[in-house]
């Protein structure tokens, strides 16, 4: 079962307590084809994307794969780094879930990421 933010909020609430664990994580340095089959063998609408380090560098959703729709030479070349997809800031556990909301609203997120204070993901907040 999934918690979203459509839910009734306490005004205790936080992200910590409606965010889920990250289920699609792929590195940068991953290419966009590659990146483009999990999307499609997952039926998922995003992926959390990890740098170097293993920290959160991202979301990348299916609209910023879709210029990457016609396989060439350029997309089996081009790492996910490299192409442009949400990135920080991120959401916090600890974040109160009424600011999150309207945060993803300005912003037009479906789903946000959640770091921990070295920003690695620990979860992902759905709208």
């Amino acid at each position: 079962m999934t918690s979203t933010l459509e839910h009734p909020m306490t005004s205790a609430a936080t992200v910590g307590d409606l965010m889920t664990r990250p289920e699609l994580q792929v590195s940068d340095d991953v290419m966009v084809d590659t990146a483009t089959d999990i999307l499609r063998g997952s039926g998922a609408d995003h992926i959390l994307v990890r740098d170097d380090d293993g920290r959160c560098a991202g979301l990348l959703t299916r609209l910023h794969l879709a210029p990457f729709q016609a396989r060439s030479w350029y997309t089996e070349r081009t790492p996910v780094r490299d192409i442009v997809l949400d990135r920080a800031p991120f959401a916090t556990a600890d974040m109160p879930a009424a600011t999150a909301a309207v945060a993803m609203r300005a912003r037009g997120l479906d789903a946000w990421p959640v770091v921990d204070d070295d920003g690695r993901a620990i979860g992902l907040l759905s709208l």
